[in-house]
């Protein structure tokens, strides 16, 4: 219990160094550090990532070990949120067959580029992934570590009116082609 309420008033006390107005009675603090407001994750490069927030239906396929079939498998949730207003973007990956995965993706303006940490439940502790819009809109997001062996790519597509899609493609000839193996399809829920 008293962790709990020196962790609320380490999160009051960030969130009034910030200027941001705190009520003491507040019933969450997560309102104190804005996790509550998605504005400033709607605007500016923070929205290459942004205008997925919201929580979505995946339906998944994987690439057979014969080259050529895919498979559907057996689909996921996966929840983008806002964090501080701007701050990151955060996302759970919650699949249907059970664990848990997260994303914590944040802004770097000095190189227009994403760094991102992934954890999953089973994976010791977490990826580090880079990322950058392309001309199209694509967000392409590429393992820096650990070191992935095929080197793989993940390309997220700029949602449409009816949801957006994600494609992971590994590399086995040195990443001079690229072969999709994992596919996704996101609806709103």
């Amino acid at each position: 219990m008293r962790r709990a309420v020196v962790f609320g008033s380490v999160l009051v006390l960030m969130a009034c160094s910030q200027g941001v107005e705190t009520s003491p009675l507040d019933e969450s603090p997560m309102n104190s550090v804005l996790m509550d407001q998605t504005d400033g994750c709607l605007k500016g490069p923070v929205a290459q990532f942004g205008k997925y927030i919201g929580d979505w239906d995946i339906q998944d396929w994987q690439l057979g070990k014969d080259g050529t079939t895919w498979t559907e498998q057996q689909g996921a949730r996966w929840n983008f949120t806002c964090v501080g207003n701007g701050v990151a973007v955060q996302d759970f990956w919650m699949p249907n067959t059970g664990g848990y995965g997260t994303n914590l993706r944040i802004y770097e303006p000095k190189t227009e580029s994403w760094e991102i940490a992934w954890s999953a439940t089973g994976s010791p502790g977490f990826s580090h992934i880079g990322a950058k819009e392309d001309e199209s809109g694509n967000i392409v997001m590429h393992y820096i570590s650990p070191e992935q062996n095929p080197s793989r790519r993940i390309t997220f597509y700029p949602p449409g009116e009816n949801g957006w899609d994600w494609l992971l493609e590994m590399s086995f000839d040195g990443e001079k082609t690229w072969t999709a193996v994992y596919k996704i399809k996101a609806t709103r829920r």
